[in-house]
């Protein structure tokens, strides 16, 4: 139950809708059931809760309104069924947003977006704004151009990395199922539902059992590999009936709905891990002893006016360590800008970075999201 209430407190979520739910099983997208859910992410938002919708149901959508009832296996007519769902789509969510004087925002991605650096910033830093321009991010595998994604992605595994890019503090995974049981109850009806477990519990995938809907790309397996992938940056996340009255409101308030998988470290710990086992040293940054008491007590962002010099050649995004007026080595942080880029606007503040540069992307050269104090 403690797991439960700490899980109330969560700030930012990201909510994943499958394919099945969004689609009632194939016989049209569900408007009624899409009008549920954004009215629960509505009254989330206005409690101050920042919410990221992963929606599937691209192909789904688009085969009902072409009138194809099974999958095709051709990468071409996948590609154009998304193209068809994939607007139809939005039109709905943007309909049901407008209902509740929210604003969505259409993202849509793949997961290249998000192993290259210089990619997984420029998305960060558009999610980061919409968010904090109020609207809801409805993201998306970009199927229509994109074959490998639609050969092997599945929107759990994207949904764990959009949480994992966000530095989200739970994930929700909405699906046909009631959770993870130990067996699967449509051939054992005595299977137990599994309330609680560590995400990394390694009994947990002989668990998971496959889809049957024909229409999604994942099953209870991505799911919980999606759990394990969000747990890296630690996230909590919740495996949960998406039908069931009030369901994002009910696990937002930490009612014990579903599976919950927990990380088996802090998120602070979690992401420094990450960093740590993700990416290499790629520069260096000498500080003052003024950016270094901001970093220290004052949990603040790295900015260019504090930086004294630069060292190694670096790309946006790499990961470059950062060292004080003695050379001890204090922090480590995904760079916003390159290192020639940084040579030219060290020791300056923001305001001259276009005069500098040509342009201004980040006021930050490291942001405190993407920094660890050693």
């Amino acid at each position: 139950m403690q797991a439960r209430q700490q899980l109330a407190a969560s700030r930012r979520w990201v909510v994943k809708i499958g394919s099945a739910l969004l689609t009632a099983n194939g016989r049209g997208v569900n408007r009624a059931a899409i009008f549920n859910w954004v009215e629960q992410i509505a009254a989330l938002r206005k409690r101050g809760i920042e919410v990221i919708l992963v929606s599937s149901g691209a192909v789904a959508a688009g085969m009902d309104r072409l009138g194809w009832r099974r999958r095709p296996e051709s990468i071409h007519q996948l590609q154009a069924a998304a193209a068809i769902g994939q607007s139809h789509l939005v039109q709905v969510y943007e309909h049901a947003f407008d209902q509740f004087d929210s604003r969505a925002a259409q993202i849509l991605l793949d997961h290249d977006d998000l192993s290259n650096r210089t990619r997984y910033l420029n998305a960060r830093s558009t999610l980061r704004t919409l968010l904090s321009l109020g609207a809801v991010p409805i993201v998306n595998e970009n199927d229509t151009v994109v074959t490998d994604e639609i050969r092997f992605g599945d929107n759990d595994t994207l949904a764990a990395l959009v949480a994992n890019l966000v530095e989200a503090d739970a994930l929700l995974i909405l699906t046909d199922a009631d959770g993870l049981f130990t067996e699967d109850p449509r051939d054992n009806p005595a299977a137990e539902l599994i309330g609680e477990a560590s995400a990394a519990d390694p009994k947990l995938l002989a668990m998971a059992g496959g889809s049957r809907s024909g229409l999604g790309r994942g099953g209870m397996t991505t799911k919980v590999r999606a759990a394990q992938l969000a747990a890296r940056s630690g996230a909590s996340t919740v495996i949960v009936g998406g039908a069931k009255d009030d369901v994002i409101a009910r696990v937002c308030a930490g009612e014990a709905l579903g599976t919950l998988l927990l990380p088996e470290a802090d998120p602070l710990t979690a992401r420094k891990r990450w960093l740590a086992g993700q990416l290499q040293v790629r520069g260096g940054l000498t500080l003052d002893n003024g950016a270094e008491a901001a970093l220290r007590t004052g949990g603040k962002s790295l900015l260019a006016v504090g930086v004294t010099a630069v060292e190694g050649r670096f790309r946006r995004g790499e990961l470059v360590s950062c060292h004080n007026s003695a050379g001890e080595e204090i922090a480590r942080g995904l760079a916003n800008y390159d290192s020639s880029e940084t040579a030219k606007i060290l020791g300056k503040p923001s305001e001259k970075f276009v005069e500098l540069l040509g342009y201004r992307d980040d006021d930050e050269l490291i942001h405190r999201d993407n920094l660890i104090l050693l």
